[in-house]
């Protein structure tokens, strides 16, 4: 897990990055919290989507926004932290040039900034928004959506009500194909703080599924199935 130093917009940008161990890893870029509501790239969180992606053998990078630990610049409400995002997966896509296609995954704020993203680069192709701060910013931007995801909300999440996020969400167009699952957590507040396994078991299952899905059949599989043809 080394340490990376980007050359960003503002500064420097301070990352953790996880090579894949193999030359057609997908991407993945993982977004903390607000840096005002103590956001930083180390809350369990943000680690534990880190970890997720790792796991299932991506290229992982996870960052600080600028101003956080230290990323130079200073917050700039929303506009400079989405061009850190994009110069960070810009940073993680030329170490991965055969990378099939990229993850965005977010919390609260950093899940603001990953919908954002994924209007802007084609190249993304499922998203991960936990918490998205659907009373704080206009999500009307996502029209329509060019990528399916998951959104998980906390039942008791009492910075962002859940009924907040379903009446905002319910109302996002999408591209032909494109579906945007809702999940809502009983009991579970913003941070997740007593809810990360549930919150995990979520969100690995609904990502196992799209990678089934992305990745097709192991080739072992296909190579059965066309046998079997054969045979009949």
């Amino acid at each position: 897990m080394p340490d990376v130093i980007i050359p960003g917009p503002a500064g420097r940008i301070e990352g953790k990055y996880s090579p894949g161990k193999s030359a057609q890893a997908p991407v993945a870029l993982i977004l903390h919290a607000h840096p005002r509501g103590g956001g930083h790239m180390e809350t369990p969180l943000t680690l534990m989507m880190y970890d997720m992606f790792k796991a299932r053998g991506f290229s992982v990078l996870r960052f600080n926004f600028r101003g956080v630990g230290r990323s130079q610049g200073v917050y700039e409400q929303g506009i400079g932290e989405l061009s850190d995002a994009a110069t960070a997966l810009d940073w993680a896509q030329s170490h991965n040039p055969h990378a099939p296609y990229c993850w965005v995954a977010g919390h609260s704020f950093g899940a603001y900034i990953g919908m954002q993203l994924l209007m802007r680069r084609p190249e993304i192709a499922g998203f991960i928004s936990v918490a998205p701060p659907t009373n704080m910013y206009d999500f009307t931007f996502l029209a329509p959506c060019p990528a399916s995801g998951i959104i998980v909300h906390g039942e008791a999440d009492a910075i962002v009500p859940h009924d907040d996020m379903e009446r905002v969400m319910s109302k996002v167009r999408s591209q032909k194909g494109i579906e945007i699952t809702r999940h809502i957590m009983p009991g579970a507040g913003h941070l997740f703080s007593h809810h990360l396994e549930p919150l995990e078991e979520t969100v690995t299952t609904y990502l196992d599924k799209r990678l089934a899905i992305l990745d097709g059949p192991p080739m072992s599989a296909v190579k059965k199935e066309k046998k079997g043809a054969t045979e009949g």
